[in-house]
């Protein structure tokens, strides 16, 4: 028994003495080394402001003291800002690092958007006034210059090498604190945003903060993997959650920028969807992998290729496209003009495509098609959709050959997210899609399904397409 205790004893002191032995990792030296690249940015613009009660404070309009100032300090009548319009300036900071030695600095395109005069502070507090070399906003990279010499660089990382849990460091300028540090995980890899279609963010709980943007973020051996741009947060400081821009994206942003001052991408012309696991059903795939085609636009080079709406593309020149997000990055940095393979799924069977990509043009506003006047007839149907049949008029307009106008939904359908004003446009069942051209044909569809199975629908709303199944709702009246 007391053998037992005692090779007991020693087990528990030998794990205890292990992991007295584990110890935080050592950021000292990374810092060290590494810092001496990162720059603080300050950024001026000048506008016009109503000036009505305002006052020439020392504080930017963002700052919790100008609130304070502005309530409670004495205005005095003849001062500047008083009750006339006037001009004034708007002050924003940020982060940057250098990367190259002759004075071309990585940022935030909102960092330096629109801005009057840029001045960089180094870690030796030298300040320098910069100049724009070119922002690209769809990635939210910017390229500064300044006009210096034998400046300290990062070393550039791979974050294709990044693991989840893995430490990462950032560094940068805090509401205007220089060379702040802040360390954490890496939470998660390719992270989609709104609106953020060519970036796969790296997320990690490092705190970053207004200031932070445009600062980099190091692996632990001292590499720059990515440059902090976003947060989320409902305060407006650090909740544990931002998000960077790989260092890959940024770099080939830069290289384009500095040679040719823009930033050159491909499009194919296609309006895209995620494949869901309803949908893949629908369209007889086995897995709910790819970019589900809604719409192509006329003359484009997807349309050439012969792609149709409702093909679900799964390659594109040879890469898998895992998700409907996979699919503009892989095509924005795809070269103009160069000829690919596209995979496309339809009708139950693989095909392969060949397209020209085309360069995208600057964004423009799309115009929505006005909402189709009600008729005065109304067909019901299994779905909890009250729908009526379009005009000639109404199909010249949305350019259809058929069509049913939803006018009113209920259950199934809200459980959708159908809308009253949509345009109910095909069918799709066991991956072939049929055109809906009236109430009854549409009634006849529905009900050689049975009533438990999942129906869906390519549906039209204002200029757009998407694809929507409609899951039925359980009838429990015999329970």
């Amino acid at each position: 028994m007391k053998q037992l205790l005692a090779a007991f004893l020693l087990a528990f002191f030998s794990l205890w003495a292990n992991g007295q032995n584990r110890v935080l990792p050592d950021f000292t030296d990374l810092v060290e080394k590494q810092g001496l690249a990162v720059v603080n940015i300050s950024s001026t613009q000048s506008a016009r402001g109503s000036g009505r009660g305002a006052q020439p404070f020392p504080f930017d309009e963002n700052d919790p003291m100008y609130e304070l100032f502005r309530r409670f300090a004495p205005r005095q009548p003849g001062m500047p800002g008083f009750g006339a319009p006037r001009e004034f300036e708007s002050r924003s900071l940020g982060s940057g690092f250098i990367v190259s030695a002759d004075g071309y600095i990585l940022t935030n395109a909102h960092v330096v958007d629109s801005a009057d005069e840029i001045l960089v502070r180094l870690t030796d507090k030298r300040e320098f006034k910069a100049r724009v070399i070119g922002t690209d906003k769809r990635t939210d990279v910017a390229l500064i210059k300044i006009d210096a010499v034998a400046l300290p660089t990062v070393r550039v990382g791979d974050p294709g090498a990044l693991k989840v849990g893995e430490w990462v460091i950032a560094i940068g300028s805090p509401f205007g604190f220089d060379n702040s540090v802040t360390a954490g995980i890496v939470s998660a890899k390719g992270r989609s945003l709104p609106q953020e279609n060519f970036v796969p963010f790296i997320q990690t709980d490092a705190a970053v903060n207004p200031g932070n943007s445009g600062g980099p973020l190091f692996n632990m051996k001292g590499e720059v993997v990515g440059i902090n741009s976003q947060i989320y947060s409902r305060s407006g400081g650090s909740m544990g959650i931002s998000f960077a821009i790989p260092i890959d994206v940024a770099m080939e942003v830069q290289a384009q920028l500095r040679a040719t001052g823009k930033v050159s991408r491909g499009r194919i012309g296609v309006v895209i969807q995620d494949l869901t696991k309803d949908l893949a059903d629908s369209f007889a795939l086995s897995k709910a992998q790819g970019a589900v085609v809604n719409a192509v636009e006329k003359g484009g080079p997807a349309e050439k290729a012969g792609i149709e709406p409702g093909d679900v593309i799964l390659k594109f020149d040879g890469k898998v496209i895992s998700s409907s997000s996979d699919l503009p990055r892989i095509v924005g940095a795809t070269k103009p003009g160069s000829k690919v393979t596209v995979q496309v799924w339809r009708k139950g069977a693989h095909r392969d495509l060949t397209l020209v990509v085309a360069e995208i043009a600057e964004e423009k506003l799309a115009a929505r098609s006005s909402r189709p006047a009600r008729p005065a007839e109304r067909s019901a149907n299994r779905l909890g959709l009250v729908v009526s049949e379009l005009s000639a008029e109404q199909k010249r307009e949305l350019k259809v050959n058929g069509g049913l106008l939803i006018d009113e939904v209920r259950s199934n359908g809200a459980r959708a997210e159908l809308r009253p004003g949509d345009v109910i446009l095909a069918l799709i069942a066991r991956g072939e899609s049929t055109e809906v051209r009236s109430a009854e044909q549409f009634n006849r569809l529905l009900a050689q399904f049975d009533k438990s199975a999942s129906v869906t629908l390519l549906v039209r709303r204002g200029d757009m397409q998407t694809f929507v199944t409609i899951r039925p709702v359980p009838d429990r009246s015999a329970e």
